[in-house]
């Protein structure tokens, strides 16, 4: 191997930045990682802190009246049969469902939105502003308005009378919609072991129940209040494709479907990706509109952790426990992000990754696969 020319090595051993430069960068940082640290580095290690005690809100965590009790608090709901581990395994099953029915479908109407307001059409204006106005609407306002449009004598069990359908009582019944369906296909009985076996203090035959009835008036109140919001970062995405790619497609005879299962989805995956993460850490905060609408009724079939977690400290006292909550939620939504980051990602792009390792010079050496 050739010497390195010892002009070539001052090169390489000199600072990307100078000194007074990289100073200067430090500086005009300070107060933005200032701002950080205590308005957000340091909330966190202090709720850490009162997650790992027994502070009960009264004085300071960091006084006398806090002690350090370790995973106490986390195991008191992850291990410890009673009530606390009941409603945390009850808020974990609704939140569930919550999740896994609001964050595609909300994606593919935002998605149908974008298609139809792409378009280069009359009035395509107003009908962007009208799909996007519900997002910019008060969450509190919106859950009012559902309140009375989903009331026992409201205007949806109106509408549903028209045509000869009993509307429920839509925040007052508590029964999970899989249940209400076997129970119309016959199974009246459960089976002895889904009764008898739990898991978070909750049976396997209530995790099976599905959303109740209460909890899908909050499912379609997701769905109205954010789509419009996806649909703007759909539709940039997807006027950022050119229109030659479509009309070589055309060209090549590919139907609308075809473009856009073969064209359009595989170049908006970024988007996708940041749209569903968005979603899921969205569904998995749920707060406010239980906060106003239900509290968790009934039963606790629209109890979510983040109101547990509020629930536990301001209102019983339990600010370890309540704590405890938060970080358990925020491992759950970095697990859901990680799913969803590997479920999304380029395939293709892995592939050719895993292919090839490539050093500085421009050699190439296969790592496996076909050559």
């Amino acid at each position: 191997m050739s010497a390195v020319p010892a002009r070539r090595w001052r090169r390489l051993r000199e600072p990307g930045i100078r000194g007074h430069e990289a100073a200067a960068g430090w500086l005009f940082l300070a107060p933005v990682i200032v701002i950080l640290g205590v308005f957000l580095a340091l909330p966190i290690l202090m709720a850490l802190w009162v997650s790992v005690s027994d502070w009960n809100g009264n004085g300071s965590p960091l006084g006398a009246n806090a002690h350090f009790v370790g995973l106490d608090n986390y195991r008191h709901l992850l291990t410890e049969p009673g009530l606390d581990q009941n409603n945390f395994g009850t808020s974990l099953r609704n939140n569930f469902y919550y999740v896994l029915l609001v964050v595609p479908i909300q994606t593919a109407v935002a998605l149908f939105l974008a298609v139809l307001v792409n378009r280069r059409v009359r009035g395509v204006g107003f009908f962007r502003t009208a799909f996007y106005f519900p997002s910019v609407t008060s969450s509190v306002a919106i859950t009012v308005l559902f309140l009375f449009l989903f009331s026992p004598t409201g205007a949806i069990n109106k509408l549903l009378s028209y045509i000869g359908v009993n509307g429920p009582a839509w925040f007052f019944d508590p029964r999970g919609i899989f249940h209400i369906w076997l129970g119309n296909l016959g199974v009246s009985t459960p089976p002895s072991g889904l009764v008898s076996g739990t898991f978070l203090g909750v049976s396997y035959w209530d995790w099976l129940a599905g959303p109740s009835v209460a909890l899908c008036v909050f499912i379609v109140m997701a769905v109205f209040t954010t789509s419009g919001t996806f649909m703007l970062l759909f539709l940039a995405a997807l006027q950022n494709i050119d229109d030659s790619v479509n009309e070589a497609a055309e060209l090549d005879g590919a139907t609308e479907w075809r473009k856009f299962r073969y064209i359009t989805v595989p170049m908006i995956r970024p988007t996708i990706f940041t749209i569903v993460t968005l979603g899921i850490i969205g569904t998995w905060q749920i707060f406010d509109q239980i906060y106003v609408g239900t509290k968790g009724s009934p039963l606790n079939t629209t109890l979510t952790p983040a109101f547990l977690s509020f629930n536990a400290s301001f209102n019983s006292n339990e600010w370890g426990v309540g704590a405890a909550l938060a970080f358990i939620l925020f491992g759950i939504i970095v697990l859901f992000t990680i799913l969803t980051r590997l479920a999304t990602r380029d395939r293709d792009a892995i592939r050719k990754s895993r292919r090839f390792w490539r050093f500085p010079g421009g050699a190439s050496v296969a790592s496996g696969g076909p050559r």
